[in-house]
């Protein structure tokens, strides 16, 4: 009986994912527009020539460091009165977990690819949430995009700018204002 031993990854995908990984810290360190090819593939330690060969340019590069799972949980067994807790504590989470998705957020606000990617993301990934619970499917585009305002908002002060007191305050606190708020555009009827 012959037993094989498991695939080691190929050496391309070794590169790419030692690329994807210099490329998501360097954007979040430098943003887009002061990121360099040059300086990613020296990060990686290979030559600048491969991250041309796998990712074509900046902007795909950026593209691929950029693919986000926002990973939101399940809300249809929930109570209703708990969704808006239940999305900032779990925004909290990602936001304190996830550099790539702070650097995302570095990027979004000086750099229009960065904030197409951004607006992309929470209108793929948040948008059906917002019409899984809003009472009329056909205004979830603008729940969600009043919910992403409160996510990104508290974002962007607590973990980039960190304005005080909204950075020091404890995260029970944080949801504590921000949960009503959520709920409210998500589930209460409108205007």
């Amino acid at each position: 009986m012959m037993t094989h031993a498991p695939a080691s990854p190929r050496r391309s995908d070794v590169t790419k994912a030692a690329i994807l990984d210099a490329a998501r810290e360097r954007f979040a360190a430098d943003g887009y527009e002061r990121a360099t090819i040059r300086a990613i593939a020296r990060d990686a330690g290979i030559d600048p020539s491969m991250v041309m060969r796998y990712y074509g340019n900046k902007e795909g590069l950026f593209a691929a460091a950029s693919a986000i799972d926002l990973r939101l949980p399940e809300l249809g067994a929930l109570p209703g009165k708990h969704i808006g807790a239940v999305l900032v504590t779990h925004f909290l989470d990602r936001w304190e977990q996830d550099d790539v998705l702070t650097g995302l957020l570095r990027v979004g606000v000086t750099n229009e690819a960065g904030a197409e990617r951004m607006r992309a993301v929470f209108a793929e990934q948040l948008g059906p949430i917002a019409a899984g619970v809003c009472p009329d499917p056909a205004d979830a585009p603008r729940r969600a995009a009043l919910a992403a305002s409160q996510i990104l908002g508290m974002a962007l002060a607590r973990y980039v700018l960190r304005i005080e007191p909204a950075a020091a305050m404890p995260r029970e606190e944080v949801v504590a204002w921000l949960a009503p708020t959520l709920q409210r555009y998500l589930t209460a009827e409108g205007p």
